[in-house]
């Protein structure tokens, strides 16, 4: 949509401290698609999107993002290992580098907003070192309209230089990248790194504090999407663990892929404008939507062409297993008009279980839903290609504990409430493992997976017989219409009863060990939804 082609403004950005830059304002995807070309920074693939290179970084680097301590986070932040405290003057000596660097540059600038919702759509103005980072904005921000452009007034601010790199004796930085958030300033400070996905999290991650502290609505790292009858589904779930594909049903208008927040008017809006989707291993026929969604105004991350040939290898993960795809969400067909969704009526917790104990579904209580939620857990299995292929457990809190910048009880008990007042149900789904742990069992397959979520939103499984789980206590649905009823309880698919039951509990103990830190600030409800291993 190039809706700025004929748009002429003049901006300075000297009042952020970026003099005699050549500015490149508002430009068009077509323009910036072109410009990364010509500048040798990017190619174009076998379908006429851009494909780029990130450079160092090829994901986001968790150790280096901070947040300024001053009087606005101090007392509310939940500071560690998450959220990591930042010196305002250290930022303000940072800053003013950052800008120097970026002056007499050309420099990217775009004008945007986040949430969908008008309530609650706050305005954002990126600058960036790059012509395809600035792209990616385009796709992942909200687009105002032409006329809204002339008294537009930013609320926060992005900045990203890939190209400046700190020296962490003199800057209080850990390494030469960072990307810090000034609450004070509205600043989002990203350097050293060339992961667009920083700029994302950057300025969701402000939502996550400013919609709960100052807006009492509770945002979501998650999906959502709406059915004929106007219900709407909520995904949470980690990387991998299928929360961009199962919400892009055809069946359902989609909200968006990633980050919602849930109002007191019990609606659900999107906060951004596009999708960032994992590519490794994409086919048409199982994500036909993405797949179709990678065409001219689409950005690919850190893939690998075919020898001789501009097509896309989605197996080959030589650069990173990271690869990624940034579209604007009218790539795809079934969209939801406005990005907002009411009449939540299911929540689904997605987690991709390499150990093979988790049921493929199950039915969770309020207190179980809320201890999961904090739980944030999936599992993966880490370096295999050094032949190790024992899974590691993976436990995120809110299934965002990065961008989370409130202790994760906050946000559980908004969530607990919300589920409670508009009678929700809330449902555990097991892509992973089935018939034993990675390396044993096999993967779930998508096409049970898509019939037990199709089941749960039918309300086919609302009178079906339950099962309590021996070790979690979750219950499991003994049948499931075009599932076969012998894969629903993960026990009766292992060779060794007896040995499931015994990592069962296994597993059942780490979850309990993740969550003490966080029982002093749990209620009584939420620890009854424990394991009961």
């Amino acid at each position: 949509m190039d809706n700025y082609a004929l748009f002429a403004k003049s901006i300075s950005l000297n009042e952020l401290g970026i003099e005699n830059a050549k500015i490149q304002y508002q430009l068009t995807p077509n323009e910036l698609h072109d410009i990364t070309i010509q500048s040798g920074q990017g190619v174009e693939n076998s379908t006429g999107a851009l494909a780029i290179n990130t450079g160092e970084f090829t994901g986001r680097s968790p150790q280096d993002r901070f947040i300024v301590k001053d009087s606005i986070t101090e007392d509310k932040v939940w500071w560690g290992k998450v959220n990591i405290p930042f010196e305002p003057s250290a930022f303000d000596a940072l800053y003013k580098k950052v800008t120097a660097y970026l002056s007499n540059k050309e420099v990217f600038v775009r004008d945007s907003y986040v949430c969908a919702d008008p309530n609650y759509r706050l305005n954002v103005r990126v600058v960036t070192e790059t012509a395809w980072a600035n792209l990616f904005c385009y796709n992942m921000f909200l687009r105002p309209e032409k006329e809204e452009l002339n008294g537009f007034t930013p609320e926060w601010t992005v900045i990203c230089a890939p190209g400046f790199h700190a020296d962490p004796a003199i800057d209080g930085t850990r390494q030469s990248n960072f990307a810090i958030l000034d609450f004070t300033k509205k600043i989002a400070l990203i350097g050293g790194t060339g992961y667009t996905g920083e700029m994302k999290k950057g300025i969701f991650s402000a939502l996550n504090f400013v919609l709960p502290v100052f807006k009492n609505t509770l945002p979501m790292h998650c999906s959502a999407n709406v059915g004929e009858d106007g219900d709407t589904a909520i995904f949470f779930g980690l990387s991998g663990t299928g929360k961009t594909t199962l919400s892009a049903d055809p069946e359902r208008k989609l909200i968006g892929d990633d980050e919602h927040g849930w109002t007191n008017e019990n609606t659900v809006f999107n906060f951004e404008g596009g999708c960032y989707a994992k590519v490794i291993n994409l086919t048409e026929e199982n994500e036909p939507d993405i797949f179709r969604a990678i065409k001219k105004g689409a950005i690919l991350e850190n893939v690998v062409f075919k020898t001789g040939t501009n097509e896309v290898d989605f197996q080959d993960v030589s650069i990173t297993q990271n690869t990624r795809v940034s579209y604007p969400i009218d790539h795809i067909d079934n969209i939801q008009p406005g990005s907002i969704g009411k009449n939540p009526k299911n929540i689904f917790f997605l987690t991709a279980d390499a150990y093979g104990i988790l049921p493929p579904i199950s039915k969770l209580t309020p207190g179980q839903a809320a201890y999961h939620f904090i739980s944030g857990y999936t599992a993966k299995v880490a370096g295999t290609e050094a032949g190790v292929t024992e899974p590691q457990p993976n436990f995120s809190a809110c299934f965002g504990a990065p961008f989370m910048p409130l202790h994760p009880t906050k946000y559980a008990e908004m969530l607990s409430k919300k589920m409670k007042d508009a009678n929700v149900k809330v449902w555990l789904i097991n892509t992973g493992w089935t018939g034993g742990p990675y390396g044993t069992g096999s993967r779930m397959k998508l096409k049970f997976t898509r019939a037990m979520i199709t089941a749960a939103l039918n309300g086919e499984l609302d009178n079906v017989e339950y099962v309590d789980h021996k070790s979690f206590g979750i219950a499991i649905p003994q049948s499931c219409p075009n599932v076969p009823s012998e894969i629903l309880n993960p026990r009766n698919t292992w060779e060794d009863p007896n040995l499931y039951d015994t990592k069962a509990v296994e597993l059942a103990h780490k979850f309990k060990a993740n969550f003490a830190k966080f029982e002093e600030f749990a209620n009584a409800e939420i620890m009854a939804g424990a394991p009961i291993a």
